[in-house]
């Protein structure tokens, strides 16, 4: 039978089988789609195998793979010059193993009717997540970027690729008025460090969005809504960005129209 999957370190929490189950059981599409288990020592093996197995259509990719991924497929759309990250690997027509990015279209999708040209963006996080985001921010031309970032040489380095003005701050700084804040890390994660921002200096009109969905209702969302700032929640960069990638491997286009009754599925 015909598969994919979602691989990562750790893998336990990811909700990525159930949106594709859901999606293909709708289309009545005969195939499987599961979560491995692979450490970066197995990286390298991994694909090794998939390679070579006719009834494997790709995989998704979450932390900590998605740059270290690019060493091991091809990258005909220059992923690596553009986003330098992909999150979805997928054997197209030729039987190539190619990767790609759908993070960056996963993120952009509820913020589509939202002007934020020239704007003030925060990004919390320097990972193969905030690259994409960061991608998404200079294409719709983004005023400024504050990236909160651990190491603030590799941060600096994020603001030039992607052309973005701005700076780079440490975690602990406070938040500038800031009309975006996304948190981009692990941070608030089932099983990772809490996140604690005073979102106090952010305009009422502000929005803040976080990736994380393990817990859906993350501190920082808590916070927000205390606030009565709107608010975007892990699912839907998590649904946008599996909806695109489940096209490449099942050539079929998921029932978005039902995106309802999968977050219904997702948080019970």
């Amino acid at each position: 039978m015909a598969y994919a999957e979602v691989i990562g370190d750790p893998i336990a929490h990811t909700k990525s089988p159930v949106i594709h189950g859901f999606w293909l059981k709708a289309l009545g599409i005969e195939a499987d789609y599961r979560a491995t288990h692979v450490t970066s020592d197995e990286l390298s093996a991994y694909f090794a195998r998939r390679t070579l197995d006719p009834d494997w259509r790709g995989c998704n990719i979450t932390l900590p793979h998605k740059e270290a991924a690019l060493a091991h497929v091809a990258d005909p759309g220059d992923v690596r010059g553009s986003i330098g990250a992909i999150n979805t690997v997928f054997r197209n027509e030729s039987g190539e193993i190619v990767g790609t990015n759908t993070d960056a279209a996963g993120f952009y999708a509820p913020l589509a009717d939202t002007d934020l040209a020239g704007g003030h963006a925060v990004v919390i996080g320097s990972g193969g997540a905030a690259r994409a985001i960061l991608f998404a921010l200079s294409r719709i031309g983004i005023g400024a970027v504050t990236l909160m970032a651990r190491n603030p040489l590799k941060g600096a380095g994020l603001l030039a690729a992607f052309g973005l003005k701005g700076d780079v701050v440490d975690f602990a700084a406070p938040l500038p008025p800031a009309d975006l804040v996304v948190n981009a890390s692990p941070l608030g994660m089932k099983g990772q460090a809490p996140l604690s921002v005073d979102l106090s200096p952010l305009p009422q009109s502000a929005i803040v969005y976080d990736i994380v969905y393990a817990p859906l209702e993350t501190e920082l969302l808590r916070a927000a809504r205390v606030r009565d700032l709107a608010t975007i929640d892990g699912l839907e960069m998590l649904i946008g960005q599996a909806a695109a990638a489940f096209e490449l491997f099942f050539d079929a286009a998921p029932p978005r129209a039902r995106d309802g009754e999968l977050r219904v599925l997702l948080t019970t």
